[in-house]
């Protein structure tokens, strides 16, 4: 939220927002205030509002953090040691994690320097040369991005509702039924309300692959069983494993820590974003211990011949729809949370500057009721019609989080010293800056990579779906439970 020190509240309506306004008033006011005051003002602006935006502890944001990564993506690991090996599996889930946890606090730190950037959009084009084509493109990846990840929610949940009534009804109507229990849910505006419906689904989640790795464990024998097949499992990758099927296991290991392109929401309603390290950190240290724990126990147990993605479809049936059950918490909440996104970015840029953003009105609330049904709509229209769903939204996660999970931050940190020293920049740097300016240089090449050779492997695993036959109907009633 862009917020003026000389305008008056009568100018400041009247002013449409756009990112190069909002840095010539941070640059105006800098001269008596840092960018902390930018903070504390609009969080002043917003005191006598019903309806307070920067109102997010750390706690609440650690709260959002561990819904968005404690999530059922933990349980497709399994699949990705046993493609990779569980080596180099762990290994990687180590990288990549560090590489996310250093990128997100890059980017806090471009936050912090620059409140008046209000999410992953703004951002997008600060970083590109103040570009409305680059904010628009990042828009659209930005909104694109997220109804997919709705989709694959009602998917996931309509899976679910076939699994544990053993297809009793039509797949098409569990997904409406998926679809609308999301929409509903969905209308909280703030992410500080929304941050208990988060505590419980993360708390949920946790259960939910603590009982899978349990189960796995505890039962006579993985689902689908063969008499005198055992499960086995490879520290190292089978020989001949191909290049697709390696790189589609680690860019499933990195599309699930990936989730930057929602930091800057959360940061901009933080009531002190100096806090959010503290909460990152949680979330980090949590992930790096669930993900390898459940990932390498779960694939030890059932083996290359038993895994499924989700994991829960290694279970027997009784064990299956129990632990099942214990995720429907994120199978919802996940959806609502990216829903939430897309409605505040089109619902702010609407409503900037308008009493119906901070107040109970009911073109304020019917609005944001409008936009969210139409997300969701969509993402049932998407989750029922395209065939090929998971390997094209690996296919948009490749394209978008190279931008979202590396070149962006890169970029950002390229962005900060050249605010610090100005021209010439690159020689003004410390030793151990060039070396952080090489780091960044390698995570831009990351992404490139994720957006070239990752596309390429996605592409090549649609084109094999379309030859085996392997695809599903457009709005069919077929179960697809596991």
């Amino acid at each position: 939220m862009a917020v003026t020190a000389s305008l008056t509240p009568a100018e400041e309506r009247k002013k449409s927002y756009d990112v190069n306004d909002a840095d010539k008033d941070l640059e105006n006011a800098s001269s008596n205030d840092s960018a902390s005051d930018l903070v504390a003002l609009q969080i002043k602006e917003e005191a006598n509002s019903a309806i307070k935006y920067r109102s997010c502890s750390w706690q609440k944001t650690a709260a959002l953090l561990f819904s968005e990564y404690i999530c059922l993506a933990i349980l497709s690991f399994p699949y990705s040691y046993a493609i990779l090996g569980l080596v180099p599996g762990l290994i990687l889930t180590i990288a990549v994690a560090a590489s996310v946890l250093y990128t997100s606090l890059v980017l806090w730190q471009f936050c912090l320097r620059n409140p008046q950037l209000r999410d992953v959009c703004d951002i997008g084009q600060k970083l590109f040369w103040g570009s409305e084509i680059a904010w628009w493109l990042t828009a659209a990846a930005f909104l694109l991005n997220n109804t997919f990840i709705q989709a694959l929610h009602v998917l996931v949940g309509a899976k679910y509702l076939n699994t544990i009534t053993d297809h009793s009804e039509c797949t098409i109507v569990f997904a409406v039924i998926v679809t609308l229990v999301c929409f509903v849910l969905s209308m909280p505006r703030t992410f500080s309300s929304m941050s208990y419906f988060a505590t419980g689904s993360a708390f949920f989640t946790f259960i939910a692959v603590l009982l899978c790795i349990i189960f796995a464990g505890i039962q006579e024998h993985p689902n689908k069983y063969v008499e005198g097949i055992e499960p086995t499992w490879r520290a190292f990758p089978e020989k001949g494993t191909t290049f697709v099927a390696a790189m589609g296991a680690f860019l499933n290991i990195s599309y699930t820590f990936i989730g930057q392109i929602a930091l800057p929401s959360f940061i901009a309603e933080m009531e002190n974003p100096k806090d959010f390290p503290k909460a990152l950190w949680a979330i980090t240290i949590a992930e790096i211990i669930i993900f390898s724990l459940a990932g390498s126990i779960v694939y030890v147990y059932v083996g290359n011949e038993y895994y499924t993605a989700p994991a829960f479809g290694s279970l027997s049936t009784t064990y299956k729809k129990v632990a099942y059950s214990f995720a429907v918490p994120t199978i919802i909440f996940l959806g609502i949370l990216y829903a939430s996104l897309s409605a505040r970015f089109i619902f702010f840029r609407i409503f900037h500057n308008s009493r119906h953003k901070n107040e109970h009105t009911l073109v304020g609330w019917s609005s944001w009721a409008g936009i969210l049904f139409v997300t969701w709509v969509l993402a049932f229209i998407i989750a029922e019609v395209i065939p090929f769903f998971s390997d094209l939204l690996g296919l948009m996660s490749s394209v978008f989080d190279s931008f979202f999970g590396f070149i962006f931050w890169g970029m950002a940190w390229i962005n900060l010293r050249q605010q610090d020293y100005g021209p010439g920049w690159i020689k003004k740097l410390a030793f151990k800056e060039k070396l952080g300016f090489a780091l960044n240089l390698f995570l831009i090449a990351v992404g490139i990579f994720f957006l070239t050779v990752g596309t390429y492997s996605v592409v090549e695993n649609i084109i094999t779906d379309f030859r085996t036959d392997s695809l599903s109907g457009v709005f069919t009633c077929a179960s697809n439970g596991q």
